[in-house]
């Protein structure tokens, strides 16, 4: 049985993709910063066929609460062996422009707090051998674009990150899992022109469970952003700082 951890359990993709685990009998425990909205996962969950599911309310700028929380959820459920990093904001890429302190906030939500997390989490999972530490990143991180590129440094860095930990961890039997979702239909992404390209958080909360079953390293979602990003790195900067992306 899986013993999960989620921060950012409210957002949508989290919530998808939990429910392909609480189908499977696992124990959850939540973490976000609305106590109600975290009630109304917990209960869903539980009529989906979870095991056991409780949560807790925080801020993941909260940093001092972050090792409390996590040894919280690991004796809530006598163990701890997957954990899914779901949490981030879209910032007003024009105001982060023209005042640092936007930009500093966004980094410290997007990257900062992820690495905190992260840094308690490897050690645990290290020390027992075992694990699974999924995190939710962004093709946004793949190549910095003028329209998002504050939000794509703490993206790629978080990426970078990752695959460091990959490689340290992955001698002692811990997978970690980096996911480049691409355009999700989310309340995130509400404000964005909705086109061909994205689709649901249900088709985003499959792919994941599935890359995470699977073992894999690194999750495009859906996969054919693979393609896209692979294109778009490949095109020459003297070229690509032309373009209006």
């Amino acid at each position: 049985m899986h013993k999960i951890l989620i921060i950012g359990a409210t957002s949508a993709i989290a919530q998808a993709t939990a429910t392909y685990f609480a189908a499977d009998g696992n124990m959850f425990f939540l973490v976000a910063r609305n106590q109600d909205r975290l009630q109304i996962v917990t209960d869903d969950l539980k009529a989906r066929g979870a095991n056991q599911v409780s949560f807790t309310a925080m801020d993941v700028n909260e940093f001092d609460r972050h090792e409390p929380v996590i040894q919280e959820a690991t004796e809530s459920m006598h163990g701890l062996n997957m954990v899914l990093i779901a949490h981030g904001t879209l910032g007003d890429q024009k105001v982060g422009e023209k005042d640092y302190h936007v930009a500093e906030e966004e980094l410290k939500t997007n990257l900062l707090s992820t690495i905190s997390l992260c840094t308690i989490l490897a050690n645990q999972f290290e020390s027992q051998r075992h694990g699974t530490l999924a995190v939710i990143t962004s093709v946004a991180g793949d190549r910095g674009r003028q329209s998002n590129y504050i939000y794509g440094t703490a993206q790629g860095a978080k990426s970078i990150f990752l695959q460091g930990l990959r490689n340290r961890l992955s001698h002692a039997g811990v997978q970690v899992l980096t996911i480049k979702p691409g355009f999700i239909d989310t309340p995130m992404t509400a404000h964005l022109k909705k086109g061909l390209l994205f689709v649901k958080p249900e088709v985003a909360g499959k792919a994941i469970y599935h890359a995470i079953i699977k073992n894999k390293d690194i999750a495009y979602v859906p996969s054919f952003w693979w393609f896209i990003m692979t294109v778009i790195k490949l095109i020459p900067e003297g070229i690509f700082k032309r373009l209006r992306l």
